[in-house]
């Protein structure tokens, strides 16, 4: 067999592992890792490849991603664990007691309580912490329920980026760039994109009480001098004591036993030493975060039985991602350690439009967010991503360039509108929203705070607008 036609085959091969793949977790017919990893395991014995090279390649993909993994893991049980100690609690007592009654700063307070809920990276416990928060004073002010969708939304993407959240760590899995060092140069951007998020709150809130007010004079005004807004009364003294309902007031027996009120500045201190040594990379992200889960445990639950439970308590989330993440290393490892990675790139590269692949990173930065609507992280990351990076890597584009342009926007911002994940349901379903309505009202919001991130990594150096 020829050097061309060996190419050629371990093209095709690649291009069917990958189409196989993505057909798999697009139409939700089995779960993530029976898919990454075997199918690449069935296509490499196709190929022709021994057991023994499969399990090389498979080693290899592995020692590339276990980095990842582990702080992956040691992340979620740290946050978790500082969500079950309540150090959010204040910080959500005090953003819901800030919002008031005017619809400006009940936009502003629902996206800064959407971005500190999302610390953790949990899409599913954003949305369960900040709906059933602020619902109540949306209704009671006769707000659209599209605007509190949208506030989340905006709030909980832009701080979907942060390397232990679920897009990042698995770009890092798939470029073999460390999930810290893609972040941390997007951190000026990621701030940016968090004020651009509160400009566009401030601006729903505006709009909102624009249209409060023009609904207001068909109202009817009562002999007492009050008129109905969204539905019910409102007097003076009304707006003077309305309030949210205090998100911890609903707490199980079980949830307030685990609270730790006393230890909530060392838990906060704790988490910003944590995100510090992050910034400063004064270690490797897993080895910061399993320090910190030590140390967490051993001041909040002291003994074995209390730090079991909270380590039992979090591991289904934690693994589930994991287990993922190392399918993943099998199946990067199957295609690179195979040739099949090369040959799709340069096969790719070959049907491009002349010049196009240095001005990857711009394509799919500009492209990242609506994709979300076509790909869900893992049919991306996994499936869509490597292809892209061997593209880029024949032209001289670096994986780290493409996989920051990535991550800004694809299942980021992206994820709030993104029917392939499954927390964006229970976004639209706590909100009680239609999916188009929202998609509609949120869809240019989070694809401008994206270009406007893109924008900043551009002017700051960190993704280059024409590479190589």
């Amino acid at each position: 067999m020829t050097a061309l036609t060996l190419e050629r085959m371990l093209s095709l091969m690649g291009f069917v592992t990958i189409a196989v793949i993505l057909a798999l977790l697009l139409a939700n017919r089995v779960a993530a890792v029976v898919a990454l990893a075997g199918v690449p395991v069935v296509t490499a014995l196709l190929a022709g490849l021994s057991p023994t090279e499969i399990g090389e390649y498979v080693a290899g993909g592995l020692g590339g991603v276990v980095g990842t993994v582990a702080m992956f893991v040691f992340a979620i049980v740290y946050f978790g664990v500082m969500r079950d100690a309540g150090m959010f609690d204040p910080i959500i007592r005090r953003i819901v007691a800030f919002a008031g009654n005017a619809p400006v700063t009940v936009c502003l307070a629902t996206t800064m309580l959407a971005m500190a809920a999302h610390l953790d990276g949990a899409g599913a416990t954003t949305f369960l912490i900040t709906i059933p928060a602020m619902l109540p004073l949306y209704d009671r002010l006769g707000m659209s329920r599209l605007t509190l969708t949208t506030c989340v939304g905006l709030g909980a993407g832009v701080m979907n980026i942060l390397p232990w959240g679920g897009p990042t760590a698995r770009a890092a899995t798939t470029s073999g760039v460390p999930a810290n060092e893609l972040w941390v140069p997007l951190i000026p951007a990621q701030v940016v994109g968090m004020l651009t998020c509160l400009a566009i709150a401030w601006f729903l809130g505006r709009r909102e009480t624009r249209r409060l007010a023009s609904s207001t004079e068909t109202v009817t005004v009562s002999s007492g001098g009050t008129a109905a807004l969204g539905g019910s009364p409102v007097g003076h003294s009304d707006t003077a004591t309305a309030t949210s309902p205090d998100p911890t007031l609903s707490l199980s027996e079980e949830d307030r036993a685990l609270r730790r009120p006393r230890l909530f500045w060392f838990n906060v201190l704790l988490t910003l030493l944590a995100i510090a040594a992050l910034i400063s990379a004064v270690t490797t992200p897993e080895l910061i975060f399993l320090i910190a889960v030590v140390i967490a445990l051993m001041v909040n639950y002291p003994g074995l039985h209390a730090q079991t439970d909270r380590i039992e308590a979090h591991a289904k989330g934690a693994m589930l991602m994991a287990t993922t993440l190392l399918a993943a290393g099998v199946f990067l490892g199957i295609l690179e350690g195979s040739g099949m990675i090369e040959a799709m790139a340069k096969s790719a590269t070959d049907v491009l439009p002349g010049g196009a692949a240095p001005a990857l990173p711009l394509i799919v930065g500009v492209l990242a967010v609506p994709m979300s609507l076509v790909f869900g992280p893992d049919p991306f990351y996994f499936g869509v991503l490597p292809v892209l990076i061997g593209i880029g890597e024949v032209a001289g584009v670096s994986a780290a360039d493409i996989s920051q342009a990535a991550i800004i926007g694809e299942e980021t911002l992206g994820f709030p509108i993104s029917p392939l994940t499954g927390s964006f349901y229970l976004l639209v379903g706590l909100g009680g929203v239609e999916i188009g309505k929202h998609i509609r009202a949120l869809l240019g919001w989070a694809w401008l705070v994206s270009l406007v991130m893109l924008a900043v990594a551009f002017v700051t150096g960190v993704i280059p607008v024409w590479a190589g």
